[in-house]
């Protein structure tokens, strides 16, 4: 009983964690472009979904983040049972299992967001490319600069004056 109230806390951060999804598509805005009707652009638009989950290898960031995790878990158990029949016994390796599962779980959270988060980027950019080179709109955050040159930072003296006689 007392195992289970030393691991308990950590159960809620768990299930939380195992609830956060990445929606399955674009996480960006596009708009039909110029002189296109609605239909075309949705057809545009199935096929950037396409063109982009072929750049992504075909993974959805939810399957991504899942995996990372169970991997995290099972490597956590692994090295906790080690650890537990190392130090103490049979008794110890369950012990060591459970709460190396539950960190492991914890930090195969993590692990799995930050991979799901960067296959979503890549995601979207693939799709943002294939949209624009359609002729569709998309809006995107940023600042341009404009790349002119700029006059040297010193200046040149000025010759001196002729000698006087």
């Amino acid at each position: 009983m007392k195992r289970l109230l030393r691991i308990s806390p950590l159960l809620p951060a768990a299930v939380l964690a195992a609830c956060v999804t990445i929606p399955d598509g674009p996480s960006v805005m596009a708009l039909p472009g110029t002189g296109k009707n609605f239909d075309q652009f949705r057809s545009d638009d199935l096929e950037c979904r396409d063109y982009a989950r072929v750049q992504v290898g075909g993974t959805n960031p939810n399957e991504t983040a899942a995996e990372s995790m169970a991997k995290s878990a099972a490597l956590g158990a692994a090295i906790g049972a080690a650890a537990g029949a190392a130090g103490g016994g049979q008794s110890g390796a369950g012990t060591g299992a459970g709460v190396g599962a539950a960190f492991g779980t914890l930090a195969g959270t993590g692990a799995g967001e930050a991979s799901a988060y960067g296959i979503q980027r890549r995601y979207d950019n693939a799709y943002i490319q294939c949209m624009y080179a359609k002729g569709n709109k998309v809006p995107v955050a940023g600042h341009l600069e404009s790349r002119q040159p700029q006059p040297p930072a010193y200046v040149t003296p000025p010759p001196p004056p002729p000698p006087s006689r």
